[in-house]
C-alpha cells in the first residue's frame, strides 16, 4: 500500500484576482505533489479559496454585490489560473461550502468542551487587510501619525463582544513543540520569529465578530461569526473528511506539509497548533514559509502599478518555463527578484541551449541516421559508465534529497550539472564521426545518451510536466516507467525514437 502524503497551500483570499505570489506558492506545492507521486506516495494535494471575513464583506459592498457572488466569481478566477499553470490539485477547497461550516463548528465545540473558550469584550487594534489583531507595542507610526500594523497596513480600534480562545494557556506547550521539533517550522528565519513571539507572552485571542455576518456562525450564538482565521485554518481538516469521514482522516491527517507565505506564519505556527492541541487533534508534521517575489527588486502592489498577471506571463513565456524559473532562480524560503529579462536569460541558457538542445540534437540524429532506433552494441566504455553513474546519482539521489527539504534551486542546480556533463560527453564522443568510423560504438554512445536523457526527463517532470511528457513520448518511454522507481534501472536498453521536436525553443523579449 502506498504511503500517504497530505500537502496543502494556504487557501487564497479572493477579494481580488490572483497575482504572481499566489502562482508561486501553488506551483511550488504542485511540484512537491508531483514529486511525491513520482516517488510512489499516495498524495492528496489541497488548495482553494478563503472566502469569509470582513475584508470580503467590505469588498462586496463596495462593488454593489453580495459576498457570496463575489466569492463565486473570484474563486473561479483562481481555479482558471491553476488550470492554466497545470496544477494537479486533488481538492480545490472553498470555505463557503456547507461541509466546512460543520467542520469549523465541530472544532469550535471541541475547544469549548476543553474549557478554552469564554465570552468577553474585545477592545484593541484590528487590521482588516491582514485579518489580524495587534498589540499596541507591535504597531508602527505611519505618515500623519496614523497607527499601522507591522506590515504597514491600516488598523482600526475595535470594540465589540467577542468569544476568546485561551491562547495564554498554550505558551509552554508551544515552546516545547518548537524546542523538541526544531524543523517543525522552516526556514530558520520563520522559526526564530515564531519563538520570539511566543516567548514574549501570549494573550488570549478574540475569535468571533458581531459587526458583520459573512462567516461561519458560532454554535449557540448566531449573532457571532467565527474569526476568519479559525475558519480558514480548519480547511485543512475539512479537506480530509473531518469530522464525518474517519477513514479519510486516519489516512491523511496529520498533514505532512503546510506550505504558506512568510507573512502568515504566526497564524499557522502559533494559533493553529494551539487550536489543535485544545481540540485533542494531532499537529501537522511540518510548516514551511516561503519568501516574497519582488518585481525588479520591488514588492508588487496595486499602488505602484506593478502587479503581474501570472496567466499573461505563462502565455508569454510558456507554463513550463515559468514553473522552472520560479523554482530555479532563487532559494525557496528567501525573497527573490524576477524580471522578464531574467526569465528569458534562465530559460535560454538552461532549458533551450543546454537540456533542450541536448535532447533535440541526440534524438534528431538518431531519427535521421539510425532509422529511429539505437541499442548498446558491445561493452560500455569507462566514459559511458562514468556518465551514467553521475546522472543516476543526480536524478536518483541528489535532486530527490534536495526536493524533500524543499531546496528546489539546489536540486535543479545538481540537475543542470548532469545536463552539462551529458553535453560534454556528446562533444567528446562525437557520434557524427563514429557513424563513419565505428557504427557499433556510435550506437552505444547514443543509447547511453538516450538513457541519460530519459533519467533527466523523469527527474525534471514534476517541474516541467508538459515538456517532460512530450520528451518521454519521443523516447517511447512506457507510461509505467516514468516515475522515480524507473531511475534505478541499471540496464541501458534499446530506444525507439518517435518524431522528436524541440520542447524548449529559444525565447525572445518583445521589442
Amino acid at each position: 500500500m502506498a504511503d500517504p502524503y497530505y500537502l496543502t497551500t494556504a487557501i487564497h483570499y479572493p477579494n481580488g484576482r490572483p497575482h504572481l505570489g499566489h502562482a508561486y506558492e501553488t506551483i511550488a506545492a504542485d511540484v512537491m505533489a508531483r514529486f511525491q507521486r513520482a516517488r510512489g506516495r499516495d498524495v492528496r494535494f489541497q488548495t482553494g479559496t478563503d472566502e469569509h471575513g470582513l475584508k470580503m464583506a467590505q469588498k462586496a459592498r463596495d462593488l454593489g454585490t453580495t459576498p457570496r457572488a463575489l466569492a463565486d466569481e473570484m474563486s473561479g478566477h483562481f481555479r482558471d489560473l491553476f488550470d492554466i499553470l497545470d496544477i494537479s490539485y486533488d481538492r480545490f477547497f472553498r470555505t463557503s461550502e456547507d461541509a466546512h461550516h460543520r467542520a469549523s463548528q465541530t472544532l469550535w465545540q471541541a475547544m469549548e468542551a476543553n474549557g478554552d473558550l469564554y465570552l468577553d469584550r474585545y477592545e484593541g487594534w484590528y487590521s482588516v487587510r491582514d485579518e489580524a489583531y495587534y498589540d499596541e507595542g507591535e504597531l508602527i507610526d505611519g505618515e500623519g501619525g496614523d497607527k499601522l500594523s507591522p506590515q504597514g497596513t491600516p488598523v482600526e480600534w475595535t470594540v465589540e463582544e467577542s468569544w476568546f480562545f485561551r491562547l495564554s494557556r498554550y505558551q509552554e506547550p508551544l515552546l516545547a513543540l518548537y524546542r523538541d521539533n526544531p524543523n517543525w517550522v522552516r526556514p530558520e528565519r520563520s522559526r526564530n520569529e515564531v519563538v520570539r513571539f511566543v516567548e514574549g507572552g501570549l494573550k488570549d485571542l478574540s475569535i468571533s465578530r458581531t459587526s458583520f455576518d459573512w462567516g461561519v456562525k458560532v454554535p449557540g450564538a448566531d449573532d457571532h461569526v467565527m474569526y476568519v482565521w479559525v475558519d480558514a485554518l480548519t480547511n485543512y481538516l475539512t479537506g480530509v473528511g473531518y469530522p464525518d469521514d474517519a477513514d479519510l482522516m486516519a489516512k491523511f491527517w496529520p498533514a505532512d506539509l503546510h506550505l504558506i507565505g512568510k507573512d502568515i506564519v504566526r497564524f499557522h505556527a502559533v494559533y493553529w497548533p494551539a487550536f489543535l492541541m485544545s481540540a485533542g487533534l494531532p499537529l501537522p508534521k511540518a510548516i514551511f514559509a516561503h519568501g516574497f517575489l519582488l518585481n525588479r527588486g520591488q514588492k508588487e502592489s496595486k499602488s505602484l502599478g506593478n502587479v503581474t498577471d501570472p496567466a499573461a506571463l505563462a502565455d508569454q513565456f510558456g507554463v513550463d518555463v515559468l514553473r522552472y524559473f520560479l523554482l530555479r532562480e532563487f532559494s525557496f524560503g528567501q525573497d527573490g527578484t524576477w524580471s522578464p529579462e531574467a526569465i528569458v536569460g534562465r530559460a535560454n541558457a538552461e532549458l533551450a541551449n543546454s537540456f533542450g538542445n541536448l535532447a533535440q540534437r541526440v534524438l534528431s540524429f538518431i531519427a535521421k541516421n539510425c532509422d529511429g532506433r539505437v541499442e548498446v552494441q558491445g561493452d560500455l566504455a569507462d566514459a559511458d559508465t562514468a556518465l551514467l553513474a553521475k546522472v543516476r546519482a543526480t536524478c536518483g539521489t541528489e535532486l530527490p534529497a534536495a526536493f524533500e527539504r524543499l531546496a528546489f534551486a539546489a536540486g535543479l542546480e545538481a540537475w543542470m550539472q548532469a545536463v552539462f556533463a551529458c553535453n560534454a560527453y556528446v562533444d567528446e564522443q562525437a557520434p557524427w564521426a563514429l557513424r563513419k568510423t565505428d557504427p557499433a560504438r556510435m550506437h552505444t554512445v547514443l543509447a547511453t545518451l538516450c538513457d541519460c536523457i530519459r533519467q533527466l526527463t523523469v527527474a525534471i517532470a514534476p517541474v516541467t510536466p508538459t515538456a517532460a511528457g512530450k520528451l518521454m513520448d519521443a523516447l517511447s518511454v512506457p507510461a509505467d516507467s516514468r516515475d522515480y522507481n524507473s531511475l534505478s534501472h541499471e540496464d541501458v536498453t534499446a530506444f525507439i525514437i518517435d518524431k522528436p521536436s524541440p520542447v524548449f525553443p529559444r525565447l525572445e523579449l518583445p521589442a
